[in-house]
């Protein structure tokens, strides 16, 4: 953007001229040549000091000057000669196209120390950018570097995100807060010529980051376009750093959750210890015992099997949760390793017939017990909590070249096909039946976990309105073994 020329360079430009053809005319008596040749070195100081329209003013006053003083009849506004017409027409169109030539390298120069003045600029504000903290309103920030580093009277930047407005600059613009909500929600921008106000509204992937008005503010389009990006960075920048504090936040909550159930679940071990050393004594070494504290002490070492046990999963459960899933894998009989977990099953079972299936030619597995045997009982457990009381659970087995499958299935109401993915989910549970069964939503999370750790897969085909397979993989080993 530049000046418009002032009044006073165009009048002292004829003044320039008059004084040169006061020189070259009384003092050194000079021809016509060398005053031409005078005339136009002030011609072009002019235009390459101030400007072509400066310029052309005194070049008229020169070719008055020049006729008058230097073509014959001297003193009078004639010209006799007619090559002395062509000579003025000559120094007239000599003078215009230099002065042109003159005044553009002149503006040249001036944009390109605008360019970089403005590069210049646009750098210090991204190391403002790069250096803005989460100490304070990134939006107070921004505002202020803005203000600082570009010389704006005024700058406004409404953040959506806290629904504040953020100033800078020595004076506010009025009104400025309902037009900035307004271009935040409506994407829309506009430059107002005469106050030299731009509000522009920012997003990042159609999503609304915020909006900025600033005044008084002298930039390229492309120079324009630089800011609002480096802006947009800067929020961008914020909130990702913000998530990422709340990502390790999250995953320091996990690990301290994971070591808190480790040290709960050791001081429950104890006493637990303790209580089935006494009911097993009871049991074993006690003679003539009624019925009745026998049954009572069975059900006591039964429930605090059940208890240990839940207490190990507790655990599990917490590791997996944080990703800490440690296998130590042994060779497994899969026979054995069902014939185990529906052991541990049989106080929830209720009277309910389990159909078992198990060839007793399959080959063993490479797995850690406890964790796939946790697994297990997950698959078995929610087929017991979704299936109507007295309806009885399948579970077979069988192998190809590949894998052992273990296949659960119950006689409940069936999975519908947009939720067999997402019973999968963590916290999931369908909107049908948790009002009606008890539960976390972690059961079939924290197994399909623990079959994908082994190189597995957990996952169910479910017939609608009629019942559910769940079926558990597990990959054979190149040391598998038939038993």
């Amino acid at each position: 953007m530049f000046k418009k020329p002032s009044w006073y360079r165009i009048l002292l430009g004829p003044a320039i001229m008059a004084g040169i053809s006061a020189v070259c005319y009384r003092v050194f008596g000079v021809n016509a040549t060398t005053a031409g040749f005078a005339y136009l070195v002030g011609i072009l100081v002019i235009a390459a000091s101030w400007g072509l329209l400066e310029a052309l003013v005194a070049l008229a006053v020169a070719m008055v000057g020049f006729g008058f003083f230097f073509l014959p009849p001297v003193g009078r506004f004639a010209i006799a000669d007619p090559e002395n017409w062509v000579a003025l027409f000559a120094f007239l169109a000599t003078a215009i196209v230099a002065s042109h030539l003159s005044d553009r390298a002149r503006k040249q120069a001036h944009e390109a120390k605008s360019r970089q003045a403005e590069t210049e600029r646009l750098y210090e504000l991204s190391r403002a950018i790069l250096l803005t903290g989460t100490t304070g309103p990134v939006g107070f920030q921004v505002a202020q570097n803005l203000a600082r580093i570009f010389d704006c009277s005024s700058v406004a930047l409404y953040d959506p995100g806290t629904g504040e407005v953020f100033y800078g600059g020595p004076r506010n613009l009025p009104g400025i807060e309902a037009r900035l909500r307004r271009v935040a929600t409506d994407e829309t921008s506009s430059l107002d010529p005469v106050s030299g106000l731009l509000i522009a509204g920012i997003t990042s992937a159609g999503r609304p980051l915020c909006s900025l008005a600033l005044a008084e503010i002298v930039l390229s389009e492309n120079g324009m376009q630089a800011l609002l990006k480096l802006v947009a960075i800067a929020f961008e920048g914020v909130r990702t750093q913000e998530a990422s504090n709340r990502a390790e936040a999250a995953r320091q909550s996990e690990e301290f959750k994971s070591t808190l159930l480790d040290a709960i679940a050791h001081e429950f071990k104890t006493p637990l210890t303790s209580i089935k050393v006494a009911s097993t004594s009871i049991l074993t070494d006690v003679a003539d015992i009624s019925p009745q504290i026998r049954e009572l002490a069975s059900i006591i070492d039964e429930e605090t099997n059940r208890l240990n046990l839940l207490v190990t999963d507790a655990v599990r459960i917490a590791q997996i949760d944080a990703n800490k899933i440690q296998l130590e894998p042994q060779l497994v009989a899969v026979k054995d390793f069902v014939d185990r977990v529906l052991e541990d099953l049989k106080p929830r079972l209720d009277g309910r017939r389990l159909n078992v299936t198990l060839d007793g030619g399959l080959p063993s597995v490479s797995a850690d017990p406890d964790l796939a045997s946790m697994a297990l009982r997950q698959v078995i457990d929610n087929g017991l909590k979704y299936s109507p009381p007295g309806t009885p659970l399948d579970v077979s087995a069988d192998a190809d070249a590949e894998r052992i499958t273990i296949r659960i299935r119950d006689q409940g109401s069936g999975i519908p096909k947009s939720e067999r993915e997402r019973i999968f989910d963590r916290f999931y549970r369908r909107q049908s039946v948790k009002d009606r069964v008890p539960g976390s939503g972690l059961g079939l999370y924290i197994a399909r976990e623990i079959i994908r750790a082994h190189g597995g897969d957990l996952f169910v085909a479910s017939t609608p309105d009629f019942s559910s397979e769940f079926c558990l993989t597990l990959p054979l080993r190149k040391d598998s073994c038939r038993p």
